[in-house]
C-alpha cells in the first residue's frame, strides 16, 4: 500500500482479504486461539514464533486496525491501547523506569499533564515542562544525564500552539533520544511528524480516528528510525529480558523492537487493550477519516474567519489565519484541524453566557467529533491545574474550545451568532 495516496490507504489499508475471506475486517471477538500441540503454544509464549494465543496480548481485529494506521503515519509498526491517555503512558514508560526524566513541552492536554506532572512521578519518572516555542538553548537547558524522551503535541490541545517539530527532533537528537508527538488534532491526513524526524507518534484516536464519539481508544506509531542501540539509555530494549528467557529486543526484532516490547511486555502486564469491537467501529472511522478531516478543517477556517470580525469576541485562535503567529508553521507541517479557540468579551461570565444559548452545538466533554461542540478547558479538562500551570499550557481562564463539526456552515454559524446575540 506504500504507492497509494492516504485516502486509499484510509479505506483499504492494514488489511487484505484474502480468496473467500470477509472484504470487511472482521470482528474476531475471542479471548483466546486454539493450537494442536503444547508445543506450538510453547513457542509462541517463547516469542519465537508468531500468532495469536491471547487477546490480552494481540488481536487480529486489533492488529489489522493498527497496521491501517501505522501505514497512514508511515510508520513500521503499531499497537492499539484502551484509550489516548493509555497511549501516552505506554510511549513513555515503555522506554522509562523509576529514576528517569522527561523533557516535555508545557501545552498539553490537561489530563496528559496531570498524567506526567502527578500521577508517573509517583512512579519515579520526572518531567520538565518547556514552553512549545522555546529556543533550542531553552531545550537543551532542560536535559538531564537521564532524560529518556522528548514528548510533545503537534498543534496543542486546547492551545492550538504549532510545534516546531523538526526544531525538538534536532535537539532530541543531539542528546540521544527519541521525539514523541502527540498528532491527534492534526491527524496524519494534515501532519505527519515522521516526514520532519519525530521517532514514535500517538493519538488519542477516540477523536478524528474514531470521529464519531462511539469508541474510546488509542494508538502508538513506532517509525522505525531510531537507533536505540546509540547509547546506553534504553537498557529495557538492548539487555537480556530474563521474563523471555533473556531475549533482547533491538537485537531479535530490529525496528520492531519498540512496539514489540510494548506488546509483549506492557500489554501482557497491564493490559489496556481496546476490545476487537471498538477496534471494527475505529476503522470505519478510518475509512472517511480523510473526507472528514478535510470538511472539519475548512469549517473551522470559515468559522475562525467569522469570529476574528466579531465585535463581542476578544480574541480568536486558528494556525490558519493569516494574523495567527503559528501560520508559517502550520502551512510547513500542516498542523491544523477542526478546533478554533477564542474569548467571549466579558470573560467567563460570558463565555458561559454564550454556551449555554448555543442550539446545534453542545456542550460536551469531548472534541474532534462530526457533531460540533464546545467546552470551557479552565473549568473542565484542566480544571485539575492552578492558575500559573494553566497559562504554561496556553490556557486563558475565558478560553472556549470550539470543535466545530461537519454539518452546514450556514448553520453552525447561525448558531454561532444567535448565542452571541445573547450575551
Amino acid at each position: 500500500m506504500n504507492n497509494y495516496h492516504i485516502n486509499t490507504k484510509c479505506i483499504q489499508g492494514g488489511y487484505v482479504a484474502k480468496n473467500g475471506e470477509p472484504r470487511v475486517v472482521p470482528i474476531v471477538q475471542s479471548t483466546t486461539f486454539k493450537y494442536d500441540s503444547s508445543n506450538d503454544m510453547g513457542d509462541l509464549f517463547d516469542l519465537k514464533a508468531s500468532g495469536y494465543f491471547y487477546t490480552r496480548l494481540q488481536n487480529p481485529t486489533n492488529d489489522a486496525v493498527a497496521a491501517k494506521i501505522a501505514e497512514l503515519e508511515g510508520g513500521v509498526a503499531a499497537v492499539l491501547t484502551s484509550s489516548g491517555q493509555a497511549a501516552s503512558f505506554y510511549s513513555i514508560f515503555n522506554i522509562c523506569g523509576s529514576g528517569d526524566h522527561i523533557v516535555c513541552s508545557s501545552a498539553l492536554y490537561g489530563g496528559t499533564y496531570n498524567l506526567f506532572a502527578v500521577t508517573m512521578k509517583k512512579l519515579g519518572i520526572d518531567f520538565t515542562f518547556v514552553n512549545p516555542t522555546a529556543t533550542e538553548d531553552e531545550i537543551n537547558a532542560a536535559f538531564q544525564d537521564n532524560t529518556k524522551a522528548v514528548f510533545t503535541e503537534s498543534l496543542s490541545n486546547p492551545s492550538l500552539i504549532v510545534l516546531d517539530i523538526e526544531k525538538f527532533a534536532k535537539v532530541a537528537h543531539s542528546n540521544g533520544v527519541p521525539l514523541i508527538v502527540d498528532n491527534t488534532f492534526p491527524t496524519p491526513v494534515n501532519c505527519r511528524p515522521f516526514d520532519f524526524g519525530a521517532d514514535i507518534v500517538i493519538h488519542s484516536t477516540t477523536k478524528y480516528m474514531d470521529g464519531h464519539a462511539t469508541s474510546v481508544g488509542g494508538v502508538v506509531v513506532d517509525s522505525g528510525n531510531f537507533d536505540w542501540t546509540q547509547n546506553d539509555k534504553f537498557p529495557g530494549l538492548t539487555t537480556p529480558d530474563d521474563s523471555y528467557h533473556g531475549l533482547t529486543y533491538a537485537t531479535a526484532f530490529g525496528k520492531g523492537a519498540y512496539i514489540t516490547k510494548m506488546v509483549v511486555q506492557l500489554m501482557r502486564d497491564l493490559g489496556a487493550i481496546p476490545s476487537p469491537n471498538n477496534a471494527f467501529l475505529l476503522n470505519i472511522g478510518l475509512e472517511t477519516l480523510f473526507l472528514r478531516v478535510q470538511r472539519h478543517c475548512e469549517n473551522s477556517l470559515a468559522v475562525a474567519k467569522y469570529l476574528e470580525n466579531h465585535d463581542k469576541i476578544e480574541w480568536v485562535n486558528h494556525p490558519e489565519l493569516k494574523s495567527n503567529k503559528f501560520y508559517d508553521l502550520s502551512k510547513k507541517y500542516g498542523a491544523t484541524s477542526g478546533v478554533v479557540s477564542f474569548g467571549v468579551k466579558g470573560g467567563r461570565e460570558s463565555a458561559v453566557k454564550f454556551m449555554d444559548s448555543l442550539k446545534l452545538a453542545a456542550i460536551v466533554t469531548h472534541v474532534a467529533d462530526c457533531r460540533t461542540c464546545v467546552l470551557h478547558p479552565a473549568s473542565t479538562t484542566h480544571r485539575q491545574l492552578t492558575d500559573e500551570q494553566l497559562l504554561s499550557c496556553g490556557v486563558s481562564p475565558d478560553l472556549i474550545r470550539f470543535s466545530v463539526g461537519i454539518e452546514h456552515i450556514d448553520d453552525i454559524i447561525a448558531d454561532i451568532e444567535q448565542a452571541l446575540s445573547q450575551v
